[in-house]
């Protein structure tokens, strides 16, 4: 590994524990109910002013009033793997991403479906095979 590498990594995963800390400090001060489930680590019981759209993730920290059902657990799940994998920059990135999350690469990588931003299309019924 590479100075450079190694240096990156070490900045991201600062980076990615400070900003863990900030939310977790946010999601108390605020009076939320520290929860974890199918591996996530949120915060429930905010006001809605609290965070964007449904639920936003800080870190390894999910803030969100009520958001919590097992696709959105999923999709928020790689959105902490995102902040680790890229830190404090990560803040940079998303938004430079853009702010519709149709095309944004972090959230198509997240599942648009499993995040709420698209219906899931209804699986089409199996045809009956003929009859011999």
């Amino acid at each position: 590994m590479t100075p450079r590498a190694l240096l990156s990594r070490v900045i991201a995963t600062a980076g990615f524990w400070f900003a863990t800390g900030c939310a977790r400090i946010w999601g108390h001060a605020l009076g939320g109910r520290y929860r974890v489930r199918d591996g996530v680590r949120f915060f429930e019981g905010l006001p809605r002013w609290a965070y964007g759209r449904g639920g936003t993730t800080i870190g390894a920290i999910y803030l969100t009033t009520d958001n919590t059902t097992p696709d959105v657990l999923a999709h928020e799940a790689v959105h902490v793997e995102q902040w680790r994998r890229h830190g404090l920059a990560f803040i940079a990135l998303y938004l430079a991403a853009g702010i519709d999350p149709l095309h944004n690469r972090f959230e198509i990588e997240a599942g648009l479906e499993r995040g709420g931003y698209v219906r899931r299309r209804p699986s089409s019924p199996r045809r009956a095979s003929p009859s011999a």
